[in-house]
C-alpha cells in the first residue's frame, strides 16, 4: 500500500511504516494543487493540519483507504464524506495527551504564582513580594469539559494536588471513579473554581462559551482552554473579564491564530486581552512537545496496522 505525508512529521514514522510493508513518499512541501494532482495514486495519507481534507480534494483520492491525522481535531475533515467512501480515519490523540495535562497544569501554576510577572520584574532590579503574592490550586474545585483522552490525562495529573475534579461530558457516561466525579453540566457551572475545557470543535461547540452560559457561573473562574479557541470568542471572553466573572485565562489556542489576517474586530478585543496581567497565552504548543511528536507516530502506525496488515 502506498502512503503519501503531507506534512512535517517527526521522521521516526517513515521507518514505522515501511517496516509494516507500507510504500512511503514523504512530501512535507507539497503544495495543495500538488496534492490533488497525485493523490490519486495513494491507498493512505498521513495529515497534521495543511489543507483541509473536503470533498473536493477528496474526489480525487480514488484509490483512498484511509486517512491518519498526526493530532487530535478532526474539524477540518469532512467526516460525512470518509463515512460515504468508506475510508478509514484515525487520529492519535492519545500521543499529546500527556503533554496536553502537563502544559495546562503549568500554565495554571504560572498564573497562579505571577511567574511570568515576578520573572521580568527581577530580571529589571525590581523586588515585589507582596505584589507576586501566589494562590495555591490545592483546596479547589477543577471542572473538566470533555472527559476524552485530554480531559482524563489532566485529571489523572490533578490527582496528586488536592482538588476536587468534576467532569462532564454530554456523550459519555460511568466514568466516575475514586478521583474524578462524573458532573451534570450544572454542577460545573455551580462549583468550579478553574474550568478546563476538552472538546472538539463542531457546530457544537463553536462558540459554545457564550456570554450568557458565563454568566450561569456561581462563582467567579478561571479558564483553560488548550482545545479549540472558536469555542469562545476574543469579545466574549473580555466581556466575561469585565463583568468579573473571570478571574484569569490560559489560551493555548485563538479564535484566529493567523495575525495577520485579523479584522480590525478582533485586533482590538485581542489587545484587549493581551493588556490583561491575569491572561496567559502560548502558541498552540500544548501537546507540542519532543516527547509528544515521536508517540503520535508510533500511536497512528499502531493503529494503521491494526486494521490493515
Amino acid at each position: 500500500m502506498k502512503v503519501l505525508i503531507i506534512d512535517e512529521m517527526h521522521l521516526s514514522i517513515i521507518p514505522l511504516l515501511e517496516k509494516n510493508s507500507f510504500e512511503v513518499d514523504y512530501m512535507p512541501e507539497i503544495k495543495r494543487e500538488e496534492i490533488m494532482e497525485i493523490v490519486g495514486n495513494y491507498d493512505g495519507l498521513i495529515i497534521r493540519s495543511k489543507t483541509p481534507m473536503d470533498r473536493p480534494l477528496l474526489q480525487q483520492a480514488s484509490k483512498l483507504k484511509f486517512i491518519g491525522r498526526a493530532g487530535a481535531g478532526l474539524d477540518k475533515i469532512d467526516l460525512e464524506y470518509l463515512e460515504e467512501r468508506k475510508i478509514h480515519l484515525f487520529h492519535a490523540a492519545e500521543g499529546n495527551k500527556d503533554a496536553v495535562g502537563e502544559q495546562s497544569i503549568g500554565m495554571l501554576l504560572s498564573l497562579f504564582n505571577h511567574i511570568g510577572k515576578a520573572d521580568g520584574e527581577v530580571k529589571k532590579g525590581i523586588w515585589k513580594r507582596e505584589e507576586n503574592r501566589g494562590e495555591e490550586l490545592q483546596g479547589k474545585t477543577v471542572g473538566i469539559i470533555g472527559y476524552g483522552n485530554m480531559g482524563s490525562a489532566l485529571a489523572k495529573k490533578l490527582t496528586g494536588f488536592d482538588v476536587r475534579i468534576l467532569a462532564y461530558d454530554k456523550y459519555k457516561s460511568g466514568y466516575g471513579n475514586e478521583f474524578v466525579e462524573e458532573a451534570d453540566f450544572q454542577a460545573i457551572l455551580e462549583e468550579s473554581d478553574v474550568v478546563s475545557l476538552h472538546v472538539p470543535l463542531t457546530p457544537e461547540t463553536r462558540n459554545f462559551l457564550t456570554l450568557e452560559v458565563f454568566k450561569g457561573f456561581r462563582k467567579p473562574f478561571y479558564l483553560i482552554n488548550t482545545a479549540r479557541g472558536e469555542i469562545v470568542s476574543f469579545e466574549t471572553l473580555n466581556q466575561a473579564f469585565d463583568l468579573g466573572i473571570l478571574k484569569g485565562a490560559i489560551l493555548d489556542v485563538l479564535e484566529n491564530e493567523k495575525f495577520k489576517t485579523y479584522t480590525q474586530e478582533q485586533r482590538t478585543e485581542f489587545e484587549n486581552l493581551a493588556a490583561r496581567e491575569n491572561v496567559i497565552f502560548s502558541p498552540h504548543i500544548a501537546g507540542w512537545t519532543h516527547q509528544s511528536y515521536i508517540k503520535i507516530n508510533e500511536v497512528l502506525v499502531d493503529k494503521i496496522r491494526q486494521s490493515f496488515l
